[in-house]
């Protein structure tokens, strides 16, 4: 009876535990044959202007390659350094897994992983990344199953194309472009060891983040694929000795990361989250990629040139104990930084003195001079505050020991000659559109998608400022006014409301009496946009800003005139294409066409604009925005060798910084600014901040051949007086030329003492 009992209770226990390990482990884990014939979605392509790739929107990256495309060495580089018993075990290597347990007990953690290939590939698969002992049950499980259904072969070619290298590359065939430029097939055996190393830690080993780490750890490589009899010593000798040329990284994900972001939002919301990542849509945009690269480093560069301004914060980090002699004797010879000229680079501070410093930049040998470092003099402090080193030399700066970033100038006898750089916290966005058309450029959302992918471009909201102006002065066109008719510039003041009294200031606190409206907007004159702005009536100036594309809440008072509502920098340069446009505003547009994986088309987008002025309203406000740059606000911006206007846009206190303007052909805009709204410092205005980001990208962008904006048949030149704004012969003192709207011509301005000729021939009396 009792053997009965407990044989019972014995197959009791184990069906509950049999169970609990079904639910516990088993339960979910995929069949052999789902692995076998997995195919990953094809996810969504997106492509730039000239149908080029910039983006994938997919569960899985990488392409696929079969086994026998990749070469023998890569396979046996990777076998050697993560599984060397690989073709020994069947899917899991005890020997491994009990020297990596000794580890993590002596540690008191999960040190080593003593994972088989099988293993990892069993993880990157279906497996969750987290380190728990249910999940290695799991892992293990799967790994004994993959091993018993397929073939060692099968095995390698699934887990060499799911792999992750780093810098966005998963697999190897995209590893090897990524790096080398090249298919995978093509590889040296001296790269295929540098992919290898990778597997460990690709961020730790990135011949981007530290060449002579990365090249240290292909020597591991080379050492093991001898000690497994995959290469004999000479071949091992000679792989090291080839020297290892990578390509630029190009940062493709930071790069277009602004603007894939931007579509995939939009791709999502209309078409739903499935479907954009499983669909296989083919998605062709209007982004230019050339605008793009130059839209991303004019911006990082001018957001550089700002920080500085603000001082330096000091070293990026700073390592104890540093063995200085052990760390000079590695330094290997700068040239091979040779492909990252013109690239931030980390750097480690060996030796100081007071006219320069010897630094380790990625593992080379590299200089610091003073003079390139000179923008540190000025200090911030503990609190934040600067202060401007007296005596200034590099002693008083760095310390052996400290890590900095630098910028590679330049390569000279195999040293790397450096600048001084820090990553900048003032952030910025950059906008180009094609103004006829609306077609997205370049978006460009802050310093570093990767960093901060939240885009400024199109969601940062921010006071426009005097960037919102010409919209006063085009209302003042459009009910009649020229650009000759004279305002006041003086002290005025409004109640509030709350019973006290709004008194705007212009920017250098000072008035300037009758100013024409051109040389108002010109110069950027506060208080007669206010005064223009009331003569013409706030409810209007509202309805344009509606007509003009801006959302949101619009103040109903005169703040409005000198733009107290809250924009996007998109939402704000697409404002400018009725300027640019003869009056049309045009619609943003980044994708022109989206095609499903059986070529059907879902939508195709075409330009659409509205009339919201006259085209002659339109030109008067670009002749009158051409001279913002020729000899206002705007003059920083000048020197671009094609017909351009802009306006300037700066808002209290100096948190916002604005720059919108346009050539026939291009338009684009700059805000800079803090995400907390802090100020920029006194005098950081749009014409200094960013201005300069404007003219430089639109530089290296702008052909020469853009032609210049078209005059409307109806808009007629005269010669004015620079005063008054009366018509005046052409050789009279004082005389200007201005354009007008036919039928808005001022009078002839009196020849002076005609008055008292008149007076003296018929009388009249005072007052008449």
């Amino acid at each position: 009876m009792r053997i009965r009992t407990l044989i019972k209770l014995f197959v009791i226990v184990t069906l509950l535990m049999g169970g609990a390990f079904y639910l516990y482990i088993l339960r979910g884990l995929p069949s052999i044959e789902e692995l076998r014939t997995h195919k990953a979605p094809p996810g969504t392509k997106v492509y730039a202007s000239d149908n080029v790739l910039i983006g994938e929107f997919k569960m899985e990256r990488g392409t696929y390659v079969p086994i026998d495309e990749i070469p023998r060495h890569l396979i046996h580089a990777v076998i050697a350094t993560e599984d060397s018993r690989f073709f020994r075990h069947s899917g899991i290597d005890y020997i491994a897994i009990f020297r990596a347990l000794v580890k993590d007990i002596l540690h008191l953690g999960f040190r080593e992983g003593g994972s088989t290939i099988t293993q990892q590939l069993a993880k990157m698969m279906y497996l969750t990344p987290e380190k728990t002992l249910r999940r290695k049950l799991r892992e293990a499980v799967l790994a004994i199953r993959m091993e018993r259904e397929l073939s060692k072969e099968e095995i390698l070619e699934l887990y060499l194309n799911r792999a992750y290298f780093g810098s966005s590359a998963y697999g190897v065939e995209m590893a090897s472009r990524v790096y080398f430029a090249k298919p995978v097939r093509k590889i040296t055996l001296t790269e295929a060891a540098m992919l290898a190393g990778l597997l460990k830690s690709p961020g730790t080993y990135s011949p981007y983040r530290d060449m002579k780490r990365a090249e240290d750890r292909l020597r591991v490589v080379l050492m093991r694929m001898e000690k497994e009899g995959f290469l004999r010593p000479s071949e091992r000798r000679r792989a090291e000795k080839k020297r290892l040329t990578v390509r630029k990284a190009e940062g493709g994900e930071d790069l277009y990361g602004y603007f894939l972001a931007h579509v995939r939002d939009y791709l999502e919301e209309k078409y739903g989250t499935e479907t954009v990542f499983k669909g296989g849509l083919r998605v062709y945009t209007t982004l230019r990629r050339w605008a793009q690269i130059q839209a991303r480093r004019a911006l990082q560069e001018g957001l550089r040139r700002v920080d500085k301004t603000k001082g330096w914060r000091g070293p990026v980090e700073h390592i104890e104990g540093l063995n200085i002699q052990k760390e000079m004797r590695s330094a290997v010879s700068a040239d091979t930084l040779s492909t990252l000229k013109g690239r931030i680079l980390r750097a480690l501070v060996l030796r100081v003195y007071a006219d320069r410093a010897i630094l380790k930049v990625n593992g080379a040998y590299g200089v610091l001079s003073l003079r390139d470092a000179r923008w540190a003099r000025r200090v911030l402090n503990p609190s934040g505050d600067p202060v401007l080193l007296k005596k200034f030399n590099l002693k008083k700066l760095l310390s052996p020991g400290d890590v900095i970033l630098v910028r590679l100038r330049a390569i000279e006898g195999g040293t790397a000659r450096v600048s001084l750089e820090q990553e900048p916290e003032v952030q910025g966005a950059l906008i180009a559109v094609q103004p006829g058309t609306g077609y997205i450029k370049a978006m460009v959302g802050g310093y570093s998608f990767r960093k901060s992918p939240f885009n400024r471009a199109t969601n940062g909201r921010r006071q426009a400022g005097s960037a919102f102006k010409p919209l006063v002065y085009a209302l003042a066109f459009k009910k009649g006014l020229s650009p000759a008719a004279v305002v006041r510039d003086e002290p005025v003041s409004y109640p509030t409301g709350k019973g006290g009294l709004w008194r705007p200031l212009n920017y250098d606190r000072s008035y300037h009496g009758s100013v024409r409206l051109r040389e108002a907007l010109v110069n950027s004159y506060n208080v007669a946009t206010v005064r223009l702005a009331d003569s013409l009536g706030v409810g209007e100036l509202r309805s344009l800003a509606r007509d003009f594309g801006f959302e949101g809440d619009i103040p109903g008072d005169l703040s409005l005139a000198l733009g107290s509502l809250t924009v996007s920098p998109l939402e704000l340069t697409m404002s400018y294409t009725a300027f640019a446009n003869g009056g049309v505003r045009m619609k943003p547009i980044a994708i022109k066409r989206v095609v499903t994986a059986e070529g059907r088309v879902l939508e195709e987008n075409l330009p659409e604009g509205r009339p919201v002025i006259s085209a002659e309203v339109a030109y008067l406000i670009t002749s009158i925005l051409k001279d913002v740059i020729a000899r206002g606000t705007g003059r920083k911006a000048g020197g671009l060798g094609v017909p351009s206007a802009g306006k300037t846009g700066t808002t209290d206190n100096f948190r916002d910084a604005w720059f919108i303007g346009y050539t026939p052909r291009l338009l684009a805009g700059v805000w800079v600014g803090y995400d907390d709204a802090a100020s920029l410092g006194e005098g950081m205005s749009g014409g200094r901040v960013a201005a300069p980001i404007w003219l430089d990208f639109m530089r290296a962008v702008t052909k020469a051949d853009t032609g210049d904006f078209i005059k409307p048949e109806n808009v007629v030149k005269y010669t004015i007086d620079r005063e008054s704004g009366l018509r005046v012969s052409d050789g009279s003192d004082d005389a200007v030329e201005e354009y007008f709207i036919e039928g808005t011509e001022p009078d002839w301005k009196p020849p002076a003492g005609l008055k008292g000729l008149l007076s003296g021939l018929f009388g009249g009396g005072r007052g008449d």
